[in-house]
């Protein structure tokens, strides 16, 4: 189901959704990190969900949040509780939160039946009890009780068919929505890969052809322009004879990469390795470094990063974009000695989007580069999804998403 089905369906917005006088049980994404005081260290994922949990008590409604944290192996075990982020919570909401240390017992129900609008209920990691990522029904029908409408806000789940994420949803057939984060992503992922406006440009970088195969195949169905950066253009070059030195590669992805070169020229889809990278000596900031052709490595040296050429020549296609989709970078830009070509992307995509473009920025380490270079508020929209965009990308319908969808 793409973008314009999905409004066809005339499926409720969140916002036109009011939440007056009901008590909404949202999953979140509270699985935050914690340092050995149990203080939070990246609280992005809490703050994210704020919007959702503030419309609902705006509203006149109730808001019973219920997420996991960590993975616990055996039962309760205390450094996972959720308690460890009820002040925090508090803070961001400026509610003071219930917290009840369980989320399918006795107590729980009994908090949920005594909540009263306007009021926050807090329940313990759902993932205490193996049924949860299991998809257990009977688990989901207890979560389930003495709500009213179900919210599913995480999208980082959504791949997983876990209860709270998907099975839930069951219990509420005709009170089940997105909040604003799984509906942004769902959206602007839909934008994306259902209706772009031309030409529009993918950039898939990554050091393993393997690991990205699926996506890539997905996307010549979809693109105009495909850009193939990182560890995983040498797969590329030595299918094609070129010499890589010990650039990393898949010897056995040989077929793999010819058959995406052939399908491309089938497809009318110009495809871009670059002409040139930046060789080092050792995977190394302190590595020895030269430019050279990128089907010309020799001896031990190895690709980490684009050259000139190639920032110049990958520049000029994203910025005469209408429609880029980002997912992996093009370089090592952990390390500033070969930090450029991304950070040079990661510009072209600002830069096309300030002229008009949509820019989807996806995938751990996009994010990570978009944030490293302080540009996430000059693209259209910077995907929290991790695994969750990657399968929405292959073309996986998701189960978190078809339980709301249906």
């Amino acid at each position: 189901m793409n973008f314009y089905q999905f409004k066809k369906n005339n499926m409720q917005s969140f916002d036109s959704y009011n939440f007056a006088g009901k008590k909404a049980i949202v999953r979140v994404d509270f699985n935050v990190p914690l340092n050995e005081s149990f203080v939070i260290t990246d609280d992005n994922r809490m703050r994210a969900a704020v919007p959702t949990l503030k419309k609902i008590l705006s509203d006149g409604g109730a808001v019973v949040i219920m997420s996991h944290l960590g993975r616990p192996k055996n039962g309760p075990t205390p450094k996972y509780s959720l308690g460890h982020i009820k002040s925090h919570l508090d803070t961001l909401l400026g509610v003071t939160s219930i917290f009840v240390d369980d989320c399918i017992s006795e107590a729980a129900l009994q908090a949920k039946k005594d909540l009263k609008m306007g009021q926050v209920l807090l329940l313990e990691n759902l993932r205490f009890y193996p049924e949860e990522e299991k998809g257990d029904v009977e688990f989901s029908r207890k979560l389930a009780e003495g709500v009213d409408v179900y919210v599913n806000d995480a999208f980082g789940t959504a791949h997983r068919a876990h209860a709270s994420t998907t099975i839930i949803a069951q219990f509420f057939p005709e009170a089940k929505v997105f909040g604003y984060i799984m509906e942004n992503e769902v959206n602007s992922i839909d934008k994306v890969l259902h209706g772009a406006k031309r030409p529009f440009t993918a950039i898939v970088g990554g050091s393993k052809v393997s690991s990205k195969i699926t996506i890539i195949e997905n996307l010549l169905n979809k693109v105009d322009n495909l850009i193939i950066g990182g560890g995983m253009i040498f797969t590329f070059i030595k299918a094609q004879g070129g010499s890589i030195g010990k650039s990393i590669c898949e010897d056995d992805k040989f077929e793999t990469a010819l058959a995406v070169i052939e399908k491309a020229k089938a497809k009318n889809v110009k495809l871009y390795f670059g002409s040139d990278v930046v060789v080092a000596d050792a995977f190394s900031e302190d590595a020895n470094t030269v430019i050279c052709n990128a089907d010309a490595i020799e001896g031990d040296g190895m690709g980490l990063d684009i050259g000139p050429a190639t920032i110049a020549e990958f520049s000029e296609v994203i910025e005469n974009s209408a429609t880029i989709l980002w997912n992996g970078p093009v370089g090592v830009f952990e390390m500033k000695k070969f930090e450029e070509g991304t950070k040079k992307v990661a510009e072209a995509i600002a830069a096309a989007t300030a002229k008009g473009a949509f820019s989807l920025i996806g995938g751990g380490d996009s994010v990570a580069a978009i944030n490293k270079f302080e540009l996430a508020e000059k693209v259209s929209y910077v995907s929290t999804g991790g695994g969750a965009l990657l399968e929405y990308m292959e073309g996986i319908e998701l189960p978190g998403i078809k339980a709301i969808r249906g």
